[in-house]
């Protein structure tokens, strides 16, 4: 299929009732449109990190019983997968879409990426717009805006504690007209992770 945007009936997908009814919601509604994005992002992402970046849809596959709350896709330079490397992310929950740079409690070497943006939070600043958000938790919703968050804490966080995260990134509401077209939305998303590169950059050096 071509991606044509995503409308409220794509966040309805997580008030359905049931494992089994949500996923198949889930790989009827928003997985084909993940690919698609995915089929159009794939080799500008890679142009703009200087790596070969593969397109990884999260199947959910270890749910036995609980629905996802939420559901995702990645773009990540190891085809064999995403969770313990830096990566970009595209994901929804019931409430908004997120775009993020993701740094998740699988990876390893936490310590010395948040080490090195730790030396570099004047350039994070610089670079990011202050409107941007940071979640220090994948699986739930909070985010602080980078204007308001204590970023020094947050990475002496990532560096010390095993299982801390950190994603830097983006948030979308249903009701955004960006959501609905379809050369906005690819825009936005080339237009955010292209601002997000040099951090991802950071971080693969390290």
């Amino acid at each position: 299929m071509e991606f044509e945007g995503f409308m409220k009936e794509d966040f309805n997908v997580f008030t359905i009732d049931g494992l089994d009814e949500r996923m198949e919601a889930i790989r009827e509604r928003i997985q084909p449109k993940f690919k698609a994005i995915g089929d159009e992002l794939a080799e500008p992402v890679s142009n703009m990190t200087g790596k070969q970046m593969h397109v990884h849809i999260a199947k959910h596959a270890r749910r036995t019983k609980n629905p996802p709350n939420d559901t995702w896709m990645a773009f990540c330079h190891d085809k064999r997968g995403y969770k313990k490397h830096p990566h970009f992310q595209i994901g929804m929950f019931d409430d908004h879409l997120f775009m993020w740079l993701a740094y998740i409690y699988e990876l390893p070497g936490k310590e010395n990426i948040a080490k090195a943006f730790l030396n570099h939070t004047d350039d994070i600043r610089q670079k990011v717009p202050s409107s941007y958000v940071i979640s220090l938790d994948h699986t739930k919703k909070d985010a602080e805006t980078l204007e308001n968050i204590d970023l020094e804490q947050a990475l002496t966080r990532l560096q010390n504690v095993k299982k801390a995260e950190f994603l830097i990134g983006r948030h979308f509401y249903p009701d955004d007209p960006v959501l609905k077209e379809r050369e906005r939305f690819l825009q936005e998303a080339q237009s955010t992770f292209r601002t997000l590169t040099p951090l991802f950059n950071i971080s693969m050096d390290q």
